[in-house]
C-alpha cells in the first residue's frame, strides 16, 4: 500500500512510517521544513515538503493521487497559540480530508484526542484546541466519499510500546504510549471494516491486532 502522512514529521507519524516501511508499504510524509526529510528517510519514508497552512486543496490533491489510505497525524503542538490550533488541528484537517476526497482516496485515517467536541467550552489554549479537532472530526465524518476512522488516544507518553490495548468507542482516559498508538494505527490502515468508526485508545491488556478486529464491523 500507499499512505500518505500528513505531519510526517511528528512522534506518532515517525514511528508509523518505520511500521509500514518494515512491513513493505509505501510510506510517504508531508512535512514543512526541507531539514526535517532526513529523519523521515531514516524512518524509510519517502518525505514531500508541503505546508497544509498554505497549499490549496488541489496542491494536496497532487500528492495524495494514487495513495491507497490518507493518516492526518499533524497538530499545531505544545507550545502553539490558539491561531494554530485554528489553522492546523482544524483547518489542516479539513484541507487535508478535501484533498483525499480530490484525489479519489477512499481510506482516511484521523489521529484525534480523548475529549474532542465541536461544542467544548472554554478559551484556554487547550479548551480551543479540543473544540478545533472535535470541528475537524466532525467535518470529516460528513464525508460520504471517504471511509473515514477518527482515533482518539488517551494521555500520550514515551513508554516502550507493550503491544497490548484497549481500543472502544469509550475507554475512559488513560495513558497510552505513542508506539502503541502508531501500531493501531497501522492495523487500522489495513482494516477498512473500521470505517466508520470513532474510537478511543488507552493502554490495556489485550493485543492491538486482537483489539482492531474485535471492532471491525461494529
Amino acid at each position: 500500500m500507499r499512505i500518505v502522512i500528513a505531519g510526517g514529521h511528528g512522534q506518532i507519524a515517525l514511528r508509523l512510517e518505520r511500521l509500514l516501511a518494515a512491513r513493505g508499504d509505501e510510506a510517504v510524509g508531508l512535512i514543512r521544513k526541507p531539514e526535517q526529510a532526513e529523519d523521515l528517510r531514516q524512518a524509510g519514508a519517502e518525505p514531500v515538503v508541503l505546508d497544509l497552512e498554505s497549499a490549496s486543496a488541489e496542491e494536496v490533491a497532487e500528492r495524495l493521487r494514487g495513495a491507497d489510505a490518507a493518516v492526518f497525524a499533524a497538530g499545531a503542538g505544545p507550545g502553539s497559540g490558539v491561531a494554530r490550533k485554528e489553522t492546523v488541528d482544524k483547518a489542516a484537517a479539513i484541507l487535508f480530508a478535501d484533498a483525499a476526497v480530490r484525489a479519489g482516496v477512499r481510506r482516511f485515517l484521523v489521529v484525534s484526542s480523548m475529549g474532542a467536541d465541536p461544542a467544548h467550552e472554554g478559551d484556554e489554549v487547550f479548551d480551543v484546541y479540543l473544540r478545533a479537532k472535535g470541528e475537524a472530526d466532525a467535518y470529516v465524518c460528513g464525508l460520504d466519499a471517504l471511509d473515514w476512522t477518527i482515533l482518539r488516544p488517551g494521555q500520550l507518553t514515551d513508554d516502550a510500546g507493550t503491544g497490548l490495548v484497549r481500543l472502544e468507542a469509550h475507554t475512559g482516559r488513560g495513558p497510552v504510549p505513542r508506539d502503541d498508538v502508531a501500531a493501531v494505527l497501522a492495523e487500522l490502515v489495513d482494516t477498512p471494516a473500521t470505517a466508520g468508526l470513532t474510537l478511543e485508545l488507552v493502554a490495556g491488556s489485550t493485543p492491538v491486532s486482537v483489539a482492531v478486529k474485535s471492532v471491525a464491523g461494529n
